[in-house]
């Protein structure tokens, strides 16, 4: 999981990049990126300046899509050349810095909300033999009064709807997700299941929990997202690539496990980096501040950290930090950090382990909007209570003690972000800060000026030649 929005780059240079001819399948660009779709978009809405946003996988046919919707609309058409964060997300921000009006994003989307610019989605349609998964899906659930939640990947959307006429007849109690996607939402109806901007409808008594999960598409971020999300629902899959359906053998039981685990870890952290990992969903404004308001209710320190896309390389150089908080969309907040110096946790585990009022319910959630007030699992933090009163606390890894309350928060008027003290009778003030603290505790501080205590001395002339062989060293036969 941690390869699709942090990497060391190693993979993308050593890409070979192709003529758009050789790519692929697709030889048809107007169909598979719906040029007349897009050009429409462009001109309905008057755009004289659009961006071109492409994952790295269809970036060959950028410059050839480019002029042709500038031939269709007459409006200047440019390709943003490296997405800040995951590709799924649309990069409002790198369309703003050239000035555009609105933003083409081509290929697969997580689907998040976007709050400054107009946008349209292209998925590209994939092709997908609509037979043989109809036929895998038949092998799957031979039942046919099976209550079934059909899913795809975006890219595959456009063939739902013949995959749905060969399998209603069939199964009644069969039901097809739709995309949201561009327009805004309608009000939730009574039984109306709406996440990772896809909705569909729960007719059994039961609720979700009496349908299994069928998903068209390969295994990947949104996939697993899905199973931890509906961890009470039956998986299969079928991945159009190798035209094989098999029933998922993740074991969502492990995967929970492991996310509790760093939830004890971020109980015993004192000092937690906020990650932003996205610029461009709605909301994330409002969810760092609840955050740092979190975090200095449960006696943390916090900071804020933009990195682009987290890698381990990057988060090493915070060595004085417990652990990472990744604010972004819902496919790419599961960072698998075990090749990490420190954990990665997404909000909803952090909330899990400094608000009290949240007690695990087996519901797992990955889309941080959820958290954020008038949302469907949004909790207040509860009153302070003394500390003389709070129940005692162990932690789980290490055996010892913590703080389970949260402090008062007018106990102190001082800002989030620093702490005064006294320095002396003089009455100086010194901003006592943990990466101060703990850079002072380090045997070695990286390079050090040491102005007035390096005596002066003129230059001599130093070594000559190279590090595997200076002048002076001379030559010694083999």
């Amino acid at each position: 999981m941690a390869a699709a929005f942090s990497s060391d780059g190693e993979a993308a240079l050593r890409r070979e990049l192709r003529p758009a001819a050789a790519t692929a399948p697709r030889g048809d660009l107007d169909g598979f990126y719906e040029m007349g779709r897009a050009a429409a978009f462009v001109r309905d809405g008057g755009f004289r300046k659009v961006a071109l946003q492409f994952p790295d996988e269809l970036l060959a046919d950028a410059a050839a899509v480019a002029a042709r919707m500038e031939a269709a609309t007459g409006a200047e058409m440019f390709v943003l050349g490296d997405t800040t964060y995951g590709s799924c997300c649309v990069d409002e921000v790198a369309a703003e810095h050239a000035g555009a009006e609105a933003v083409l994003h081509y290929g697969p989307a997580c689907l998040s909300p976007c709050e400054k610019l107009p946008v349209l989605h292209v998925f590209g349609q994939q092709p997908l033999d609509v037979g043989r998964c109809a036929e895998a899906f038949r092998e799957l659930y031979p039942e046919r009064q099976s209550r079934v939640v059909v899913l795809s990947d975006v890219v595959y959307a456009h063939a739902m709807g013949e995959l749905e006429q060969q399998l209603c007849p069939e199964y009644p109690n069969i039901t097809f997700s739709r995309l949201e996607c561009g327009d805004p939402p309608a009000p939730v109806l009574p039984g109306e299941e709406r996440r990772f901007g896809r909705q569909f409808l729960v007719e059994a008594a039961g609720g979700l929990q009496d349908y299994a999960m069928f998903y068209v598409g390969a295994e990947g971020l949104a996939l697993t997202s899905f199973m931890l999300t509906w961890n009470r629902c039956p998986f299969s899959s079928f991945d159009p690539t190798t035209g094989c359906g098999r029933r998922e053998t993740l074991n969502v039981n492990r995967a929970l496990m492991r996310r509790l685990y760093l939830v004890e870890r971020a109980r015993d952290a004192r000092v937690v980096g906020i990650l932003v990992g996205t610029l461009g969903v709605a909301g994330y404004l409002a969810l760092l501040q609840r955050l740092r308001e979190l975090l200095r209710r449960a006696g943390k320190r916090s900071y804020t950290l933009a990195v682009g896309k987290p890698n381990p390389a990057k988060l090493a150089n915070f060595p004085e930090v417990d652990i990472f908080v990744l604010v972004a969309c819902a496919q790419n907040s599961l960072l698998d950090s075990r090749d990490f110096y420190r954990p990665v946790v997404t909000p909803y585990e952090l909330e899990l382990a400094c608000n009290p009022a949240r007690e695990w319910t087996g519901n797992y959630l990955t889309d941080f909007r959820d958290l954020l007030p008038g949302a469907c699992a949004h909790m207040e933090l509860p009153p302070a209570i003394p500390a003389a009163e709070a129940i005692p606390d162990v932690s789980l890894i290490t055996g010892e003690m913590r703080a389970a309350h949260l402090c008062d928060p007018l106990a102190s008027q001082l800002p989030p972000s620093t702490t005064l003290a006294c320095r002396n009778q003089t009455r100086a003030l010194v901003e006592i800060s943990p990466a101060a603290s703990f850079l002072e505790s380090r045997s070695w501080r990286g390079l050090e000026q040491q102005l007035g205590q390096t005596p002066v001395s003129k230059a001599v002339q130093g070594r000559r030649g190279i590090a595997i062989a200076y002048e002076d060293e001379g030559c010694e036969q083999p």
